[in-house]
């Protein structure tokens, strides 16, 4: 519990940082590993989408769950790690005056930042909550759809997050979550660092145990609706990894994937 603490405020302090600076992580445009340059590593663009709010997009997911999740007019929908509050905004277009947003964060800043934006959007229908997604502070059998980006493999349990959404959505409900995954060893470099777990590549697990807990939490028909390659430039890698370590990462370069998964309660 204590290792599981220590990485919580790891992720906490770097993400309100990233509030507070406006900027964002390896996941998204521009990089927290060292270098200067910048890149899109791991975000997809929201700019297509209805509802998209670029004073809400910090660049820090790795897919497009919302434009995925097959949200219907009415839904009530819970947005894990809701940051600044983007994915949220883009459920309320589909979700609509008669539906109910509900984003989860436990970072104060980002949840002050997605406060500032929800009022200045004036929605009625979207509210902010500060909590754990591992134990949320929701009612069982609440959520229509659960989406989340890129944040679930920054939580240390990840079977004690799907048990969660399990219980909070209700029965016939789903979820469509993007997330990071392996397909094999990463070094250990990469995963003793701990900005590049802020970064979302360390906390990731592989992909089969990934789907097994999803599995075991006693979700069904779960399958993956998209997945994509996740190349880290050489630009990166040598702020963690020797030219021999690197050359060894390169052999297998879908080694970091990142899918977007869809289940049903």
């Amino acid at each position: 519990m204590e290792y599981e603490s220590q990485l919580k405020e790891i992720v906490k302090d770097r993400y309100g940082k990233i509030a507070s600076e406006n900027s964002s992580s390896c996941c998204g445009s521009s990089s927290c590993c060292g270098g200067n340059k910048s890149y899109s590593v791991m975000s997809e663009s929201y700019e297509s989408l209805k509802g998209y709010n670029p004073d809400a997009d910090y660049g820090l997911g790795c897919g497009l769950p919302t434009k995925f999740a097959q949200i219907k007019k009415g839904d009530t929908v819970v947005d894990l790690g809701s940051g600044a509050g983007n994915d949220c905004f883009v459920a309320r277009a589909e979700a609509g005056e008669t539906g109910r947003i509900i984003g989860i964060d436990f970072t104060p800043e980002m949840l002050s930042k997605a406060n500032e934006n929800v009022k200045k959007l004036g929605f009625a229908n979207v509210e902010f909550v500060k909590g754990d997604i591992d134990n949320m502070p929701l009612d069982s059998d609440l959520a229509d759809v659960i989406v989340s980006n890129c944040v679930l493999n920054l939580v240390p349990n990840k079977q004690a997050v799907f048990n969660e959404i399990y219980r909070v959505l209700k029965p016939g409900g789903h979820f469509s979550i993007s997330d990071i995954v392996l397909t094999g060893q990463l070094p250990e470099k990469i995963r003793s660092v701990a900005s590049m777990y802020a970064g979302c590549v360390s906390g990731a697990t592989e992909k089969d145990i990934y789907l097994k807990h999803i599995q075991e939490a006693g979700f069904k028909n779960i399958a993956i609706q998209k997945e994509k390659n996740i190349i880290i430039p050489d630009e990166e890698l040598k702020y963690h990894l020797s030219d021999e370590e690197a050359a060894i990462y390169k052999k297998d370069l879908n080694i970091i994937q990142s899918i977007t998964v869809y289940a049903e309660k």
